[in-house]
């Protein structure tokens, strides 16, 4: 009896399709979600020159996407080297907040409903961190402070420190005043990057880690010992522009550069290795939504 049973769970498990794997993926002017399958196909899309809620003067400023964020809820993060950074819903497309950065290449969003942009290199409006209110669309920053070529933003609600990633290091910052209406980031900690040229800034889920990038090859930081070692996947490849660990199954995707562009048309699989082309796409980073 407990074999036939046991027959029949399995027999419904093998009936019952495993859940779609979807990649959030950005590197042009249209950030989409791809779902991971045999035959891999767009399942949401976004462009900025398309939503009627955002200003003109804004529907130019996402020609080129570099990060795009799965955060609270169904809200996307995504911000452009051509400046621009938006909120948007996934369930109805609507952007809900939106701003501006020089150079913006990266976000999270913080407690109280608050966005942090780090942003990159460009003459008086980059090389900083920039706290933003996502509840005013188009609003000033709330604070701003100095990063040099601003890559990497990563909220770490455990440890209470926002992690931000420049051209030569790592830093860690604190929250303060921030139940008020001027919030500021103090600066905790900073750590010599084991190569130049930050780039890729990312948890590795259910681990004290994040996963870095150099212009030589990927890292981890442990964010308890404050140390860093080699990626055993990716210690030795170059130019990566990001990287994300799926968290029910440890599956590494990541995006290099083809050289001399910054983007690619290849999105690279581990565990197991695959390499899924997508020809006519310029893609920069991709993230799995957990």
């Amino acid at each position: 009896m407990t074999r036939v049973l046991t027959m029949l769970l399995l027999l419904l498990t093998l009936a019952v399709p495993a859940a779609a794997q979807e990649l959030l993926v950005c590197g042009w002017d249209e950030v989409f979600v791809l779902e991971v399958a045999d035959v891999p196909r767009k399942v949401w899309r976004w462009k900025a020159a398309d939503r009627p809620e955002l200003p003109s003067e804004y529907r130019t400023k996402f020609a080129t996407t570099d990060e795009c964020k799965p955060v609270a809820g169904q809200r996307i993060l995504i911000t452009a080297s051509s400046d621009g950074a938006a909120l948007v819903d996934r369930a109805t497309g609507e952007t809900q907040w939106w701003g501006q950065c020089g150079n913006a290449h990266s976000a999270d969003l913080l407690p109280g409903d608050r966005v942090v942009l780090a942003c990159s290199v460009r003459e008086g409006t980059g090389n900083r961190l920039a706290v933003f209110d996502a509840r005013t669309p188009g609003g000033a920053p709330l604070f701003a402070t100095e990063l040099y070529s601003g890559h990497g933003a990563v909220w770490d609600e455990a440890r209470g420190r926002l992690w931000a990633l420049g051209e030569k290091e790592l830093r860690a910052y604190r929250l303060e005043d921030w139940e008020s209406s001027r919030p500021s980031l103090a600066l905790d900690s900073r750590h010599a990057l084991p190569d130049v040229g930050g780039h890729e800034l990312a948890a590795v889920p259910g681990s004290a880690e994040l996963l870095v990038s150099t212009h030589a090859g990927v890292w981890r930081f442990d964010r308890d010992a404050r140390t860093f070692a080699a990626d055993p996947d990716l210690k030795d490849v170059h130019d990566v522009k990001s990287a994300t660990i799926h968290a029910p199954t440890g599956r590494l995707a990541y995006t290099q550069a083809d050289a001399p562009s910054w983007w690619t048309s290849r999105i690279q699989f581990r565990r197991p290795a695959v390499v899924l082309t997508l020809d006519g796409e310029k893609m920069y980073k991709v993230r799995w939504i957990q």
